[in-house]
Order: C-alpha cells, then sequence, then structure tokens
C-alpha cells in the first residue's frame, strides 16, 4: 500500500500533459503579399528606385515551395549585384519557423547567397526557405 500511493500520484503526473498536448496542425499559413501566377516559378519586379551612383534597387519573388509544414515564399531585396534584404511572404505559422526565420535570413545577408546553414528544428521550413531563395537569385541573374 506503501508504494501504491506514490505510483498512483506519478502516473496521474505523467498522462495529464498528454490530455492536454494539442499538436500543430502545420496547415495555417501567413501571407504577406499575393503569391506569383502559377504559370511563372518567380517573377522578378521592375526596378524600384536609382541611388545618385546608378545602383538600382529591386525585389525579386522566389517561387512558392509547398513543404509538409505549409507554404513557404521568399522576396529578396537587391540593391545592385548585393543582397541588401529578404523577406517572408508565405511561410508555416509553427513556432520553430517563426524562431528560425530570423536567423535564416541574417546568415543569408552574411553569406550573400543561398548557401546557408539549416536551421535545427526547423528542418523543413529552412530547405524551403533555401529553395525559394535561390529562386529567386536565379530569377534576377534572367
Amino acid at each position: 500500500m506503501k508504494r501504491a500511493l506514490p505510483v498512483l500520484a506519478l502516473t496521474a503526473a505523467a498522462v495529464i500533459p498528454l490530455w492536454r498536448y494539442e499538436p500543430s496542425l502545420g496547415s495555417t499559413t501567413t501571407e504577406a503579399a499575393p503569391a506569383p501566377t502559377p504559370a511563372s516559378p518567380s517573377s522578378p519586379s521592375s526596378p524600384r528606385a536609382s541611388s545618385p551612383d546608378g545602383t538600382v534597387t529591386r525585389a525579386v519573388q522566389g517561387s512558392t515551395v509547398n513543404t509538409e509544414k505549409g507554404p513557404v515564399q521568399v522576396e529578396v531585396t537587391f540593391e545592385g549585384d548585393r543582397i541588401s534584404s529578404v523577406r517572408m511572404l508565405k511561410q508555416p505559422n509553427h513556432p520553430q519557423t517563426t524562431a528560425a526565420v530570423p536567423k535564416l535570413v541574417e546568415e543569408t545577408l552574411s553569406a550573400q547567397s543561398a548557401d546557408v546553414d539549416t536551421v535545427s528544428g526547423a528542418t523543413v521550413t529552412s530547405d524551403g526557405y533555401k529553395e525559394s531563395l535561390q529562386a529567386a537569385i536565379d530569377a534576377k541573374g534572367a
């Protein structure tokens, strides 16, 4: 009888969190801008501004990459040949994704390419990000 009470209490302590657990659905997405037309995987935009030294600034959208967590799409702003900013147009509504995006953007700005490390815990989003980013970089060159 002495062991029954602690065993019962520990069992209840282990079962209650399981009852309260809510897995993420991963199908909800946030969208900041309209998607490009399905006919073209990426759609470069026209130059937005030109600086006094002649450097052209323009934004290019990467293709929408459908991942198991949801669609991922980026918009890359170039100043001349340099990547000046990256903005997520579509991303899975998931805590790991929200935490990973700033790290991915920071690494992109540092590397000036799509050759960035995958963020641990957000592998699927990281892979989708890199694919959409590379599509935008390729579209800029076209």
